[in-house]
């Protein structure tokens, strides 16, 4: 007899396997009982009929507590009318260990208590499937850069610079000297772009900020290319490639997650097809102002999340946004050639109310440009002499972006809040749910 997991059970019909499960719900009907199960890699449901095994065996499947561990013991069947296909009709029961009261019911609860619950939350269908299907995001993300002929670095969690200015950052000290958790890799990428063309890092990364909102974390993970040589306008398609490569591999290999979260699958197909609409931020004011819903939208704002999702619902689909005011961008970015209000860059906002998944831009190589915005910005050029050398010994045009993990597996998963991408629950983000 042979061990397996319920997610092999195709491979196993009409055979008698043994699996290690726990128990997620059950109920009977006098002479049989159905038990809801799951071993980590899918869901499917026992079937113990009185009659076919012993008198322990039946009284144990009827007195079974939610999430008790056990293994049981069975013939895999196919089952048409189940959303996982088969189940498995129990011959014998083994106890593993027991669970008494349980905090997740079956019933509905709220996502504050699903949050302090996390550690047990896991266990259940949806967080599962979006698991899974963040699990893929990162496993084609490596599959992308790698084929693309990206190299992966590191960067430094403790850095003594920040990207985007100081105020969004946790401060701390790192022996004698000032140091902050890093807000981003990006700086590091471009020293790694210069020695190697293209590269990518894929790390966590932290934001002091008190949002309440769905869509902001304080810590999440984000991956960070950066390419040598390549002007905005390659970057933006290496973007949209790299967008559909993700929804095309989460269709392709999360059909049954993405079917627990009933997630419309053609909505997601409509995303793989290139290129995505571009819009510049002037025409993005225009359209904002003329739609009658942003009366005092006017140029020079940064855009929140209604603005976003009236965008990105405006095209039905992923829409860059090129060009913002210089005023409401970081330092590094590259300045217009024909323009000093804006700066080339671009963000990517998902449609269905996701905002933006993607932002980037080309970067300043001119060395006193660059020096000129490290003061403007208020920060101390001695902290970025090592940022100021990429420009000093054979600076090239380069351009980079960052996707935020949590938040591009919120919107392919469909889901309605960020949170429900994050695997455990960080002390960080528990202080400002």
């Amino acid at each position: 007899m042979k061990t397996i997991s319920i997610i092999d059970a195709k491979n196993h019909v009409d055979e008698e396997v043994k699996i290690g499960v726990w128990l997620t719900n059950k109920r009977s009907s006098g002479k049989i009982a159905f038990l809801q199960l799951r071993d980590g890699s899918a869901f499917f449901q026992g079937v113990v009929v009185k009659s076919n095994v012993s008198e322990e065996t039946f009284e144990m499947a009827k007195e079974l507590h939610q999430e008790s561990s056990l293994y049981v013991i069975g013939e895999i069947h196919e089952d048409k009318r189940s959303p996982f296909g088969y189940e498995i009709e129990v011959k014998s029961l083994e106890l593993v260990g027991e669970s008494q009261d349980y905090p997740i019911t079956p019933k509905e609860h709220g996502t504050e208590f699903l949050m302090d619950h996390r550690h047990l939350w896991l266990r259940s269908t949806k967080p599962y499937a979006v698991m899974q299907i963040r699990n893929e995001i990162i496993r084609a993300t490596y599959e992308f850069f790698n084929k693309e002929g990206f190299i992966k670095i590191d960067a430094p969690i403790l850095t003594g610079s920040a990207p985007e200015g100081t105020t969004e950052l946790f401060h701390t000290k790192y022996f004698d000297k000032d140091a902050y958790l890093s807000q981003s890799g990006q700086l590091y990428e471009e020293a790694g772009a210069m020695a190697f063309g293209k590269v990518f890092s894929f790390g966590p990364t932290f934001r002091a900020e008190k949002s309440k909102t769905r869509r902001h974390l304080i810590e999440f993970w984000m991956i960070e290319p950066e390419m040598a040589f390549m002007h905005q306008e390659q970057s933006l398609e290496v973007q949209e490639q790299y967008i559909a490569f993700l929804v095309q591999n989460v269709l392709d290999n999360c059909d049954y997650a993405l079917d627990i979260l009933e997630r419309d699958k053609e909505v997601l197909k409509s995303y793989t097809k290139t290129p995505f609409p571009k819009i510049s931020y002037d025409e993005a004011v225009e359209l904002l102002q003329n739609s009658g819903e942003f009366p005092d939208t006017k140029w020079g704002d940064d855009f929140g999340s209604p603005e976003e999702t009236y965008l990105a619902e405006h095209f039905s689909m992923p829409v860059f946004v090129l060009n913002y005011p210089k005023a409401i961008k970081p330092f590094y970015m590259k300045p217009h050639p024909t323009r000093e209000d804006v700066v080339i860059c671009a963000d990517l906002l998902a449609p269905e109310g996701y905002g933006e998944i993607i932002g980037g831009s080309e970067r300043e190589t001119d060395l006193d440009n660059l020096t000129a915005q490290i003061k403007k910005a208020g920060l101390n050029e001695k902290d970025y002499e090592w940022y100021l050398d990429l420009r000093r010994y054979g600076s090239v045009p380069h351009s980079g972006f960052g996707l935020g993990l949590e938040r591009a597996t919120t919107w392919i998963t469909g889901e309605e809040h960020i949170r429900e991408a994050i695997p455990f629950p960080r002390l960080l983000n528990r202080i400002y749910p």
